[in-house]
């Protein structure tokens, strides 16, 4: 009984629009995240954000930092919750929950649950899959920069905070918005800089920027894989304008992704 009223609370909740639990097993291994599911208006497909919380947060805690739907009341946005990690940075012995470094790390159990997680999504709502996004902050802005890597043809656009990728000359063009503080004292912002640097190549942009947004920098490309740069006067933290140029980024690039 008490799972039925469980299974119809959750139906009122997606009915009414609002957050709702999810929970998987992933090569053995139970898995969470929530989502928050709009109201329904119209037949319109559904676009879809993937957030990832940095080294030793939680998906809460994500869900209050970055609020996306907040900004975008349309869209399915999801909360992902990592597993205890070793940290490239810190925590070594991984207490606290992240995400994989690399391809192949840790079993790649995180893509596999990114990829059940959009699999489940599209089981259950009108999902557009021309527009998939990702975003996160520290280890999650990494693991963003690791879904492009790997799972590149099925994002439209991609937005990492305070992260950085060696492999940056190895993805694919892609709108890419990047955000880092000039004064980050975990992710270097020489690193940072590095791997802007190698996305506006990758991406064939122009040389010099122009401003977007107030606060952001525009690097355009005649491929439609622009850079968005963020840069503000800051540590390593989760800047609050982020969220609503995430969005104004992710509405501007409906993304073709390849089959």
């Amino acid at each position: 009984m008490a799972r039925l009223l469980t299974a119809a609370v959750l139906v009122r909740g997606a009915q009414a629009g609002g957050f709702q639990p999810m929970s998987f097993t992933v090569d053995g291994v139970a898995r969470t995240a929530m989502v928050y599911v709009p109201a329904p208006a119209g037949t319109n497909a559904l676009p879809v954000v993937f957030v990832f919380h940095g080294h030793g947060g939680n998906m809460r805690q994500a869900a209050r930092s970055f609020a996306i739907e907040r900004h975008w009341p349309e869209a399915l946005v999801v909360y992902m919750q990592g597993l205890d990690t070793p940290g490239q940075l810190t925590d070594p012995q991984g207490s606290r929950p992240g995400w994989q470094a690399a391809v192949g790390d840790q079993g790649d159990r995180d893509l596999k649950f990114f990829d059940a997680v959009l699999a489940r999504l599209k089981q259950e709502h009108a999902v557009d899959a021309k527009r998939i996004y990702v975003t996160g902050h520290s280890n999650g802005g990494g693991f963003t920069y690791l879904l492009w890597l790997a799972r590149g043809n099925l994002l439209a656009a991609v937005a990492p905070s305070s992260a950085a990728a060696r492999y940056a000359a190895r993805l694919s063009p892609k709108p890419a918005l990047i955000i880092g503080g000039q004064n980050d004292p975990l992710v270097k912002f020489v690193w940072q800089q590095g791997t802007m640097g190698a996305v506006r190549k990758l991406n064939g942009c122009a040389a010099a920027g122009e401003p977007w947004d107030k606060l952001g920098t525009l690097y355009p490309s005649p491929g439609g894989t622009p850079l968005v740069t963020f840069i503000f006067p800051g540590g390593h933290v989760f800047n609050p304008a982020a969220p609503a140029m995430m969005v104004k980024f992710f509405k501007e690039h409906p993304g073709e992704p390849a089959p």
